[in-house]
């Protein structure tokens, strides 16, 4: 891997969502300017491009949470993170991204990306469990988008 970059080795986007899709091209250019910027390499990295069900599921099963969500991610490795290494999935739901994008002037490729950064904004160990938190993520959020 070159600089820490995602290769087709060490990042895989799955089209996992029966009626939506989003460019594979523009979700790797995302994901390249946030890890590199962050100081960060992939060292395995699954994007799962889902929809309600498949994400609700997920969210849960595994983090408890009975609700619909636009994002889950899970760390595979969490000794990683202390060497600026990522090994995790991340699982997107288009089908909130498509009904959410309007809300926020947005269209559905970028409040998609967004989600997508988001998920790998936590495996970098961000937080946004207070306002200010998520105040941050948002402003990370907002370059890397800026940056594509």
């Amino acid at each position: 891997m070159d600089g820490g970059l995602p290769t087709d080795d060490t990042l895989t986007v799955h089209q996992a969502n029966p009626s939506r899709s989003l460019d594979e091209d523009a979700v790797r250019a995302v994901l390249a300017l946030a890890v590199e910027s962050e100081g960060f390499m992939i060292q395995r990295l699954s994007i799962v491009l889902a929809d309600h069900a498949t994400v609700h599921e997920l969210n849960r099963e595994w983090l408890g949470h009975d609700y619909e969500t636009d994002v889950v991610s899970f760390s595979l490795d969490e000794a990683a993170l202390a060497d600026k290494r990522i090994d995790g999935e991340i699982y997107v739901d288009l089908d909130t991204a498509a009904e959410r994008a309007p809300d926020f002037g947005a269209s559905f490729e970028a409040e998609t990306l967004r989600y997508v950064l988001h998920g790998l904004l936590h495996l970098m160990g961000h937080d946004d469990a207070t306002e200010e938190q998520r105040a941050a993520m948002r402003v990370l959020e907002d370059r890397y988008l800026g940056g594509c």
